[in-house]
């Protein structure tokens, strides 16, 4: 696979009810998850579901972090989907398992990518797209 990035799927139970269930404390520990992993904060949604529970995205520059919320469970599922080699989406998963005070936790990374026969890790363009042939006009 032609690497492109690192995705942790991750499941987290045993949580604190109030902390899964409370949109504006999520935000901030996902945010603060961000921040320790060295990506780039676009922007952040999060929503609270009637009666109980919370899913809210933080939009990064290399890609996203996610969470969902069942607090009668006391359960959270989390993604940390993040590109490039300056991001350590490690680092925001234990931060928010920390957080959320997650007494039991399941997580599988995934390497994102083109398909191929050997694994690399490979740059982002920033350019035009290598499999568009660049236009003479615009």
């Amino acid at each position: 696979m032609k690497i492109l990035g690192r995705h942790l799927v991750v499941e987290l139970a045993d949580c604190d009810p109030k902390v899964l269930d409370d949109p504006v404390l999520l935000e901030s520990y996902l945010n603060e998850s961000v921040r320790r992993s060295g990506a780039t904060i676009v922007k952040s949604v999060f929503h609270r579901y009637n009666p109980q529970g919370v899913s809210g995205v933080v939009v990064i520059a290399e890609s996203h972090i996610s969470v969902h919320t069942w607090p009668e469970y006391g359960y959270a599922a989390a993604d940390f989907f993040t590109c490039g080699e300056s991001v350590d989406p490690l680092r925001a998963f234990e931060y928010l398992k920390e957080s959320l005070k997650a007494k039991s936790v399941h997580m599988v990374e995934i390497k994102r990518g083109i398909p191929s026969a050997v694994d690399e890790i490979i740059v982002h363009k920033t350019t035009e797209h290598p499999f568009v042939a660049p236009s003479a006009t615009r």
